[in-house]
């Protein structure tokens, strides 16, 4: 009851929902960039959805499954196939002993997720089994997957039937296509000057090639404040919005350090960061202030549509499944 790594791709790493409660001790959360995606997946397949993931870029891994399993993936679209059968993200998927599933095409997206039923044994580290590469600690050995690995399953799968798409779909196009990410503002929003604040809302920025896991660079007019001002290094988080000292932008991201010096003029709200990880280097995208009443109540009906796609899908599993 294994998974086997042919090919390993750009970087492959065991993701959950990270590592909290030690940013104190300069340890960052990590975990999966779009954590709605993957729970998406693990919901397909009857997990938690907080169940440990493998998560993909482009170029994506070849992986052979040494057991039947029931699979799923999620997010981008990497041209998922099994032998001459392909599926689009969003479905559940059952394989056979000695299927092989690639990803031939990038068509959309930046990151994929595959889920397990079950789930796969992975190292845990501090309450979390998402990989954090500096320390080498978590997922697989702590590192990216390389071909060779084999990723023990904690749970047989007990159907043997060929390999076969499941006829439901989870609708993954709410809130991934628009351009538009909401930010409320930070802690050093009235710094900036009144042409700064005005063209943050209104100008397009391009994500820039150097943008990774630990932040998203953005390529835009430069801003600035009404004064140089020195700032304390400050804690940080996923979203923080910080102005560097050349006028540009980055948004910190899942591996983002845990405190920083420059202005934190804005926070992207937590419902629009899954469409925000799910964006390349060279997209344009547009900043737009709300407010915290308005980012709590997408959140909210985000974490809904969550619940009622897990209610639905324990339905449909059980029902095929027989449980």
């Amino acid at each position: 009851m294994s998974i086997e790594v042919i090919k390993h791709g750009m970087l492959d790493t065991v993701q959950d929902q990270g590592r909290y409660g030690y940013q104190h001790w300069g340890i960052n959360p990590g975990g999966a960039m779009d954590t709605v995606a993957m729970h998406i997946s693990n919901i397909l397949t009857g997990n938690d959805p907080a169940e440990p993931v493998i998560e993909m870029h482009f170029p994506a891994p070849e992986l052979r499954f040494r057991s039947s399993a029931l699979i799923a993936v999620s997010g981008g679209d990497f041209g998922a196939g099994i032998g001459d059968i392909s599926f689009s993200p969003g479905h559940a998927v059952l394989v056979k002993r000695g299927d092989v599933l690639r990803f031939t095409q990038h068509r959309s997206g930046s990151r994929a997720y595959l889920s397990v039923r079950g789930g796969m044994v992975t190292d845990e580290w501090l309450g979390s089994h998402s990989t954090h590469l500096k320390t080498g600690m978590g997922g697989i050995q702590g590192r990216a997957l390389q071909k060779g690995d084999t990723i023990s399953l904690k749970q047989p799968h007990t159907i043997q039937a060929a390999t076969r798409v499941l006829p439901w779909y989870a609708d993954m196009e709410y809130g991934y296509h628009n351009p538009s990410i909401r930010f409320i503002p930070g802690a050093e929003y009235h710094l900036l000057n009144e042409g700064s604040c005005d063209q943050l809302n209104h100008i397009s920025f391009l994500i820039g090639r150097r943008s990774d896991r630990m932040g998203y660079r953005l390529q835009g007019a430069a801003l600035a404040c009404t004064q140089a001002q020195p700032i304390i290094s400050s804690a940080v988080t996923r979203g923080t919005i910080q102005l560097l000292p050349d006028g540009q932008l980055i948004i910190l991201m899942a591996d983002h350090q845990t405190t920083g010096g420059y202005p934190r003029i804005g926070h992207v709200i937590s419902a629009d960061m899954p469409a925000l990880s799910q964006m390349q280097p060279g997209q344009e995208l547009h900043l737009h202030r709300t407010d915290l009443a308005t980012a709590e109540e997408l959140f909210h009906e985000q974490q809904l549509n969550l619940r009622q796609l897990q209610n639905a899908c324990t339905l449909r599993l059980q029902e095929f499944l027989g449980e």
